[in-house]
């Protein structure tokens, strides 16, 4: 079968190998990252997805935060390899914060009483959908990435060293950058385990 937006999302994979030379500027990058962003599906069309996009000395700043911020949580004959992903992610060229802004979903609560419980998990949707285009849009302009969760560990710091607002809750952060790698050969689980159709 061919369709042009599968063969979009074949290309998005996990690149943990990660350099500082982007195949396109980075005012380009933040352009596709809003537009992702901006297009991605969310329930009630609530856009309750928002975004902090990290360059250089910033995008390195989050990943020593984080190192710093895990150090003593994490035993320290033990503390090696946590460092190593710390400085593989800073290597990148820039980091894509995802947040859900609680506001927005405390409005719909109110507004839709009838959901109130689900829209937190409208919100999860929301997230990942905004995560998922993100990532795709990267892959497709020949950018690397991964998607990683810090959270709720470094919630404060990040808040505080990029003045945040206090509604946005931090959901997941992307490193990107050039793929210094090629992937390995992905493989999948049996399609009758994993699909059922009726008619």
């Amino acid at each position: 079968m061919t369709n042009d937006a599968i063969a979009i999302y074949a290309k998005r994979r996990t690149q943990y190998a990660i350099g500082k030379a982007l195949p396109i500027s980075e005012a380009e990058v933040e352009a596709l990252i809003q537009q992702a962003i901006r297009l991605a599906p969310s329930s009630f069309n609530s856009q309750s997805s928002r975004a902090v996009i990290l360059f250089g000395a910033a995008h390195e700043k989050l990943w020593n935060l984080t190192r710093e911020t895990l150090r003593p949580l994490v035993p320290a004959d033990a503390f090696a390899s946590t460092d190593a992903k710390m400085s593989a992610f800073a290597a990148g060229a820039g980091t894509v914060l995802f947040f859900e802004d609680q506001d927005v979903i405390a409005e719909l609560q109110q507004k839709f009483p009838l959901y109130a419980d689900n829209f937190p998990i409208f919100a999860e949707h929301s997230a990942g959908m905004a995560q998922f285009a993100v990532w795709t849009a990267l892959a497709e302009a020949g950018i690397g990435a991964s998607l990683q969760h810090y959270n709720p560990v470094i919630d404060e710091a990040v808040a505080k060293e990029w003045k945040l607002p206090a509604s946005w809750k931090l959901r997941a952060q992307m490193p990107f950058g050039s793929s210094l790698k090629p992937f390995s050969e992905k493989t999948f689980i049996a399609d009758e385990v994993r699909f059922r159709t009726f008619r």
